[in-house]
């Protein structure tokens, strides 16, 4: 007779499935991507996709020129809402830290002086919708 699986988590889990399941990535091909192009990092090694990810591991993540840094504490068995997807995974404070110190330098790196001219409101308002490469 067949055995029924139990509702227990696996002792691991692909990266990929791990990176999509906790929402770093909108699909897991996206995933599959980063993580074979090197900008996923498990305990100080490159990963490739199919490499299972424990609990206590310690991933480097690139993405969007913002870095995490952090500790998993879980293997989620399904790819819920985010809120769900962040109790899988706590982010080291310098990763936080320096997060919002790169957000806050664009910020006001983007401030234009005085008011914008036509050209500089087009460049703002790419640059608000993500457009400008």
């Amino acid at each position: 007779m067949k055995e029924q699986s139990t509702t227990a988590s696996p002792a691991e889990l692909r990266i990929d499935k791990w990176l999509w399941f906790t929402r770093f990535f909108k699909s897991r091909s996206q995933a599959t991507a980063a993580v074979a192009g090197g900008l996923v990092h498990v305990n100080g090694e490159r990963a490739k996709p199919a490499r299972g990810v424990r609990v206590d591991d310690q991933l480097v993540i690139t993405r969007e020129q913002l870095r995490y840094e952090v500790r998993v504490t879980g293997l989620p068995q399904r790819r819920g809402p985010a809120p769900e997807a962040r109790t899988f995974y706590s982010e080291t404070a310098a990763s936080q830290a320096a997060r919002e110190q790169r957000r806050e330098q664009a910020r006001l790196h983007a401030a234009p002086e005085g008011r914008p001219d036509k050209h500089a409101r087009r460049a703002l308002r790419e640059l608000r919708r993500g457009d400008a490469s």
